[in-house]
This record gives structure tokens, sequence and C-alpha cells, in this order.
């Protein structure tokens, strides 16, 4: 099943007044229940994958311009040092201000206090995720319009000074 397709199903689901719903297809378990924001999607379990996967933690499209860099768990990410930057809601990201502009910031990036480094939309609103250090981006570990968890690492920051 397409990410495009669950969003639908999502909608449907909302629309019409159910109070939950499970699908299994070609091995994938969806389940969705009214009064629960979270939706988990369950694979086949492989080594690498612990199941069920909250579907939060799977990504839409992977953006053109921005390419998840190294490493992609929060684990590996606080092991290679520097400061996490953490969604501090659920929601989609955003790495840019609209589909034509640029990014907000790219790997290697110098960035200072207070400067905007994404944003995050939950329930139609906009908001903006900023920087809480002076410092280099040193890992970009989102992709542009990726739904996040809360608490969710999104940027490596190398402190300056």
């Amino acid at each position: 099943m397409e990410f495009e397709q669950i969003l639908k199903l999502i909608d449907a689901v909302s629309a019409s007044g159910l109070s939950g719903l499970e699908l299994e297809e070609n091995g994938m378990r969806l389940r969705m229940t009214s009064g629960n924001p979270e939706i988990f999607l369950q694979t086949p379990p492989m080594a690498s994958q612990p199941a069920p996967v909250p579907a939060a933690a799977v990504s839409g499209q992977a953006a053109a311009e921005e390419i998840i860099q190294e490493p992609k768990t929060p684990a590996a990410a606080e092991e290679k040092g520097g400061e996490l930057v953490k969604a501090p809601l659920v929601g989609t990201f955003y790495a840019a201000p609209s589909e034509e502009a640029e990014a907000f910031v790219h790997l290697g990036d110098r960035v200072k206090k207070g400067q905007v480094l994404g944003i995050i939309e939950a329930m139609k609103l906009m908001n903006e995720i900023e920087c809480e250090y002076d410092g280099i981006i040193d890992a970009v570990l989102v992709e542009n319009e990726q739904v996040v968890e809360y608490g969710q690492p999104l940027f490596r920051i190398r402190r300056e000074g």
C-alpha cells in the first residue's frame, strides 16, 4: 500500500464516522482507531526492523534536494557527537517555507541561535523549529515532508565556541 493510499484511507475513515479499521494486505497490517492519533503499520518482521512500526516512522516521498545524511537512528546520531535538535511535536516536517523555496538549511551550513531550521505542520498550524545553538549542521536526519514523532531527532549540530 502506497503512502498516498494510506492518507486517502485515513481521510475516508475520518469522514465516515467509523470508530476503527484494521486492514491487512500483502503481509502488511494497518490499524486505525478514532480518538487515537497513532496509526500502526505492521510489516513482516525483518532482522533490521522490529514490528510493529509506528506509521510516523514511515517516511513520505524523498525530497529531491535534501538527502538524509548518516546516521539514521537517534542512538547512532548521539554516538557521532554534537547536539541533537529534536521535534517538539508530532507533525509533518518541511525543510523549506514553500515548494519553490530553498531549504532553510543544508548539511555543512553555519547556523546561529534562533535561526529557523525547518517547519513542522501540526493540525494546519506551522511551527518553526529554531536552532538553540551556534554551530554547523553535521547531519540532516529527516526528509522533507516526512511525518515526525515527538522527540525524534531532526538535525545534529556541532557546537562552536
